[in-house]
């Protein structure tokens, strides 16, 4: 799953890479230039003040503090809590572990794969939703489980999980 994530994630075109402003992270940069084991927690800052790691902050990053872009990128794309494209404002994640597995979990990543219109690991056209796979929620109890935000739901099935992004689409509206 985490394959297949980071196979159909891509670096956006450059005019995307334009709207950033890079200044933003100057102050992450300060804070940790020439200092051993800066990698991850700049990184880290650098998404979480844009969601996401632009591709020009990898450049500046590599130009300011001195990291090569290949360990950066090789970071990156090895941790699932990185990401390298914007993300929707809600991240619906459905656990394909063991138990979910068993309880037949894709189905419902390919019920919200339809009612979504997008692929797994893909963002809705309104950056509403990012639909993501992963290997588990540790709440094999519930399975088959999905967590949009910090809400767990289970027992699900097509229909239901349907239901609950209508909700939210419902309240996104107000």
């Amino acid at each position: 799953m985490r394959i297949q994530r980071l196979q159909s994630q891509s670096i956006k075109e450059d005019e995307q890479a334009e709207k950033v402003d890079l200044d933003l992270i100057n102050p992450i940069i300060e804070k940790y230039v020439g200092k051993k084991g800066s990698l991850i927690p700049l990184l880290q800052g650098t998404q979480d003040i844009y969601g996401y790691i632009p591709e020009g902050a990898f450049y500046k990053i590599s130009e300011k503090a001195g990291h090569e872009l290949s360990t950066m990128y090789g970071v990156a794309t090895f941790y699932a809590q990185f990401r390298l494209n914007p993300v929707g404002k809600h991240i619906v994640k459905v656990c394909h572990g063991t138990a979910c597995h068993v309880q037949d979990a894709k189905k419902i990543t390919i019920a919200l794969q339809e009612f979504l219109k997008i692929e797994d690991g893909a963002t809705t056209p309104d950056n509403l939703f990012t639909l993501e796979s992963v290997a588990c929620l540790g709440c094999c109890s519930l399975a088959p489980v999905m967590m949009i935000g910090d809400d767990t739901f289970g027992k699900l099935d097509a229909k239901g999980t349907k239901k609950i992004i209508r909700q939210i689409k419902k309240s996104e509206k107000k």
